[in-house]
């Protein structure tokens, strides 16, 4: 029997041992898609309780508590902290489970298991540390996680200031690069669009009086966003949007909206395949990589929307088809050889096969140029990653893949990365072990290092 999550945890022979430790643990992190707020990693952070790190903004961890009976803002820190420990000894199964520990471990070298007999115990020791430890403030844990970059996720109209006061205060090797996600600016239907479209012609300097100027004030912000280092842009979507229209048609269904009149979801697909469309051909020109996460269904719960907002734990994998309006989408780009680098998320894994088939047909310029985005959200724990890399492998270049990222809001996630590293270790050691690739370490063991951090570095130039 082995021992609970030890050195060689996830790594089930030999040479799974061998690539993890002498190629994969070692190598810097590129967690080029994040949500931490770039004023806390300005600001130094330090988290002041290993309450507040875990359970303050963690919807992961909400949603795991409710399923075990508890209110996620109960109680003082301490009894927040209990209860978390008491779902955590109920969670065996799920990835927190690993990531919990994996957190306790790396952080605050705690190896006993969090239970509700242990809290107390954890919560003094892990506290402590957070006091006295040097490496647990935000530059430390960039630092002592070896992070080279991380991009945060940033609204067209935010100033950057943070950013810019990162770099000049020069107190981290880091780098912290924003990255573009003008989802207000597409969603034509949501409550609140038109007063973000005068936010925007605030933050551009644009008047905007058609959709034409809409472009026009995102590739203004957008150029703001390269000019302060920007490589990569993100978007949430059901799936790409595909109703070509003319320009008066899409001006027509903009200025319904901007007149306070209720857009239908025709309308709304039509505005949104403009905007979507002409930023990346804007992307194309500036090579940045454009992010497409697809299939989640938001706010499913309406009594917890009207509580506590969105982000918090009640967004779930939805089942759209995806496949004619990505053939589509990237087909009429590459017509018009305005084709961005472009990574493809799905949080619903049925669309794997889907997406690993059409990226093929549209991979040219350079090594992996469309990619099949890792296993997100709802679906990064061991089956997922492996079975995303599996199907990567079986349509696709394995090898090129750009790997793993956080898409957290906490400064504890980095372990995510190392999780991901020993699964990918242990699936090829094990295909090694059975003779089914050669035992070759510099063959696979740089398969290892490209996957883990080199591939994203070359593939986001510019970081």
């Amino acid at each position: 029997m082995k021992a609970f999550m030890d050195e060689n945890f996830l790594l089930n022979n030999d040479c799974a041992v061998k690539l993890y430790h002498e190629f994969a643990k070692q190598m810097p992190i590129f967690d080029y898609h994040c949500h931490l707020i770039p004023k806390e990693i300005a600001d130094n952070k330090r988290e002041p309780s290993i309450t507040s790190a875990w359970l303050y903004g963690d919807h992961y961890k909400w949603r795991q508590m409710r399923t075990n009976g508890y209110d996620e803002k109960e109680g003082d820190d301490f009894q927040r902290f209990l209860n978390y420990a008491d779902t955590v000894a109920h969670a065996i199964g799920n990835p927190l489970y690993h990531w919990s520990h994996l957190e306790l471990q790396r952080f605050f070298d705690i190896h006993t298991p969090l239970s509700p007999k242990t809290a107390r115990e954890i919560y003094d020791a892990a506290n402590e540390k957070l006091k006295s430890d040097p490496d647990l403030d935000a530059y430390g844990i960039f630092r002592k996680f070896n992070v080279y970059a991380v991009g945060t996720t940033d609204d067209p109209i935010d100033s950057l200031e943070y950013h810019a006061a990162i770099k000049k205060a020069g107190k981290t090797a880091t780098k912290v690069i924003p990255s573009f996600r003008p989802d207000k600016a597409m969603n034509i239907d949501a409550e609140g669009f038109n007063a973000y479209i005068d936010k925007l012609s605030a933050a551009s300097g644009v008047k905007i009086t058609s959709a034409a100027d809409v472009m026009t004030a995102l590739a203004k912000r957008l150029d703001w966003f390269v000019a302060n280092g920007c490589v990569a842009t993100d978007h949430a979507i059901i799936v790409p949007p595909y109703a070509p229209a003319s320009d008066a048609k899409v001006n027509e269904v903009f200025l319904k909206a901007r007149s306070g009149k209720a857009v239908t979801a025709e309308e709304a697909e039509i505005y949104r395949t403009f905007i979507l469309m002409s930023l990346a051909e804007e992307y194309s020109k500036r090579n940045i990589a454009m992010q497409l996460h697809m299939q989640a269904q938001r706010n499913n719960s309406t009594r917890g929307f009207k509580t506590l907002g969105p982000d918090t734990g009640y967004d779930a994998v939805t089942d759209v088809d995806c496949a004619y309006n990505l053939s589509r989408f990237l087909d009429t780009l590459d017509q018009r050889d305005a084709l961005p680098k472009t990574i493809i998320y799905s949080l619903n894994p049925k669309d794997y096969y889907a997406i690993g088939t059409l990226m093929g047909c549209f991979q040219r310029d350079i090594p992996g140029k469309i990619q099949m985005g890792s296993a997100w959200w709802f679906c990064d724990h061991i089956d997922g990653m492996t079975e995303q890399m599996k199907v990567l492998g079986n349509l696709g270049l394995l090898s090129r893949f750009i790997g793993m990222l956080t898409d957290s809001r906490s400064f504890l996630s980095y372990p995510r990365h190392e999780y991901f590293r020993r699964i990918l270790c242990n699936m090829l050691g094990t295909w090694m072990e059975n003779g089914e690739i050669p035992a070759d370490f510099d063959l696979v063991g740089g398969m290892v290092q490209d996957i883990s951090f080199n591939n994203a570095k070359r593939y986001f130039e510019g970081a």
